[in-house]
């Protein structure tokens, strides 16, 4: 495979340096430059987050001594050292979508965590293993950016990792209404115990903006690629609440699901542990060589035990069982910065690497 360099837009904040530790011994992918505000501007790396390192890891030693580029400044100095970048900017959605088309038009593709493209059917949201083929819209993105190389490509919110894989492999027996609670881990806002010690011992039944994305984005991930655009899914219905709760990673969904086409309960569990996808089939360097796992034990998933299964890239699902108001229910969980965000995001670049569109 070609070697890439690549570049880490909010380098400094939680998801930029999970980027960072992924990338640091990537087989494909070589970091040649980091940015970040004009805060982070003109400091080493190391300089930058040395305080506020939130990884289990060490900072990088590759990256230690790169020089903080700014990302709205700095912008031409930055395509001309990569090929692409992943894009982990904290700023208003406006802003954000602004950045990142910049960067797609001056042809460097972007792949991007942010939520402020999401919604626009020219640009692919897709989780590798469930709708690889949403790629195909890229085409008409350049044609409206006016590039011949430059794209934005997005990762779905993290809330929905742990419950769209393990509802996708049961779609054609006709899902028709899907309930998901999430129980979402501090490290989806940025934030660990030191920094947001409130969150110990509580639970806060809202997470802004988060419900609405939970119910919308599966729609674009199921849906499909006409005339150049993605077309949303109309089915299943979904309703979600989503609570923050007291753990440090891996978000939980506690699921219910109702289907017309009855089948018995090991068969579903049958089709969760031989669901494989593109990644697979390809032998991505970050595809987990099991997509959806699942657990016999009562007690399991756990996040603790967990969230790190297949180098946190594998979703994990248990208690499956019949349930009094809808069909089934069931519980899942995904490491939400790994699988989640940046992890994705690799696991997403590496995708379309692999079928050409970074050539």
């Amino acid at each position: 495979m070609k070697q890439y360099h690549v570049g880490i837009i909010g380098a400094t904040g939680m998801v930029g340096q999970r980027f960072a530790t992924l990338l640091e011994n990537h087989p494909w992918f070589t970091v040649s430059a980091l940015a970040a505000s004009s805060r982070s501007a003109g400091k080493t790396y190391e300089e930058a987050v040395d305080s506020r390192w939130q990884m289990n890891t060490p900072i990088p030693a590759s990256m230690k001594n790169i020089v903080i580029l700014d990302a709205e400044k700095d912008l031409k100095k930055i395509v001309d050292r990569v090929d692409f970048v992943f894009c982990a900017i904290n700023m208003d959605k406006q802003k954000t979508r602004e950045l990142e088309e910049a960067y797609a038009k001056a042809e460097c593709p972007v792949f991007s965590n942010n939520s402020a493209n999401r919604g626009l059917p020219d640009v692919p949201m897709i989780i590798p293993e469930i709708n690889p083929e949403h790629a195909a819209v890229i085409e008409t993105q350049r044609k409206r950016l006016g590039t011949k190389r430059g794209f934005v490509a997005v990762k779905s919110n993290c809330s929905i990792q742990s419950y769209v894989p393990a509802v996708t492999p049961l779609l054609d027996l006709g899902v028709t209404k899907v309930l998901a609670c999430t129980y979402q881990a501090i490290s989806g806002a940025g934030k660990t115990f030191r920094t947001w010690p409130e969150m110990v011992d509580n639970v806060i039944p809202f997470i802004g903006g988060e419900e609405g994305k939970s119910e919308n984005e599966p729609m674009k991930i199921w849906g499909h690629v006409k005339d150049g655009l993605i077309v949303n899914a109309t089915e299943p219905n979904i309703t979600t609440q989503c609570l923050r709760v007291p753990v440090s990673d891996g978000h939980t969904a506690a699921v219910f699901a109702s289907y017309e086409k009855k089948i018995p309960l090991d068969e579903i569990i049958a089709r969760w542990e031989n669901y494989t996808g593109e990644p697979q089939r390809l032998g991505l360097p970050s595809a987990p060589k099991q997509f959806l796992h699942y657990f016999r034990e009562d007690d399991r998933p756990q996040s603790r035990l967990d969230r790190n299964l297949e180098n946190g890239m594998a979703v994990s699902i248990g208690r499956l069982r019949p349930d009094s108001q809808y069909d089934i229910k069931f519980v899942c969980l995904s490491h939400n910065t790994l699988r989640g965000a940046a992890g994705g995001g690799v696991l997403m670049a590496e995708l379309l690497c692999a079928k050409g569109y970074l050539d």
